[in-house]
């Protein structure tokens, strides 16, 4: 039965130990500002899912709401930087110690070769989670080509901010969709753009020594929010400003990115997850027409 990942599961028996300040169940103030008036997504809480703001080389660096059970980000909030969309090619994959009790800081940090912790992968995939799934690669879905400071860059490199995608699929329409939405904003955005993406599960799962591991999306989807827009855009774009969304199926798509207002999205969603009737990205859908 589909369902936004982890909305409709139990914590009972499952120990969740928590260190930093920054994972919670409601929003940390130091993330608010990732969001379109500091508001986050609405219609998606539950009781299993933890805010993590996402911290590297001392400072917040994105928001994410993440499902410690199925170890996976339900979606990630971030401001998008004017870039040229070139990746970084040495950033180490990291975990998030604020999801465990292994180290006493608030920092993402590189996975150690070779190093496993019982508590880590309670909480968090880890590499290994990727190791033999051989039809997914890991995805961000905040993406290193939508920022331009190298620690913003790095900071992507977390696995809570990654999901399973279906081999190809990063190298087909949604890569050409992250790049459009990249020169969109470069171009057409003077102001901060806000981007919000995020995933819906169905219940599949990729498993690790007969246990399930991570829940494998069903749909990626996303939206940006950019108030100060040019009101001189040509025709072509205008109608995409000062908000938009898109979504895809997770595989090796023929059917590409289907490109929809914020608001069509939300609808969409509401009728084939399980969010709630309540599901609102941006507040006033960033004010954008329907």
């Amino acid at each position: 039965m589909a369902k936004l990942a982890g909305l409709l599961i139990c914590l009972q028996g499952i120990p969740i130990l928590l260190v930093g300040a920054s994972v919670l169940r409601s929003l940390p103030p130091d993330c608010q500002v990732f969001l379109f008036r500091g508001v986050p997504p609405k219609g998606l809480q539950d009781p299993t899912l933890r805010y993590v703001c996402q911290q590297y080389h001392g400072k917040p660096r994105f928001l994410t709401l993440f499902d410690p059970i199925d170890h996976i980000p339900i979606y990630s909030a971030y401001i998008f930087q004017k870039s040229d969309g070139l990746k970084t090619m040495d950033a180490p994959w990291m975990f998030e110690p604020q999801l465990s009790s292994i180290l006493e800081t608030a920092e993402m940090q590189p996975f150690v070769q070779g190093y496993h912790h019982q508590l880590l992968h309670r909480t968090q995939a880890v590499l290994e989670d990727y190791a033999n799934a051989v039809d997914f690669e890991r995805g961000q879905l905040n993406p290193d080509e939508h920022h331009n400071s190298p620690d913003d860059k790095a900071a992507t490199y977390s696995l809570t901010n990654v999901v399973p995608e279906a081999s190809g699929f990063r190298t087909g329409p949604w890569q050409e969709y992250e790049d459009n939405i990249r020169r969109r904003l470069n171009n057409y955005c003077s102001g901060v753009s806000y981007v919000v993406t995020g995933i819906t599960v169905s219940g599949r799962m990729i498993w690790q020594d007969g246990k399930p591991r991570l829940a494998v999306p069903t749909l990626l989807w996303s939206a940006y929010c950019c108030p100060g827009y040019d009101h001189n855009a040509p025709s072509d774009v205008h109608y995409m400003l000062p908000a938009y969304a898109a979504y895809i199926e997770n595989m090796k798509s023929i059917h590409g990115v289907k490109e929809l207002s914020v608001r069509e999205l939300q609808d969409f969603l509401k009728d084939v997850t399980f969010v709630d009737k309540s599901f609102q990205i941006f507040v006033d859908d960033c004010d954008s027409p329907a």
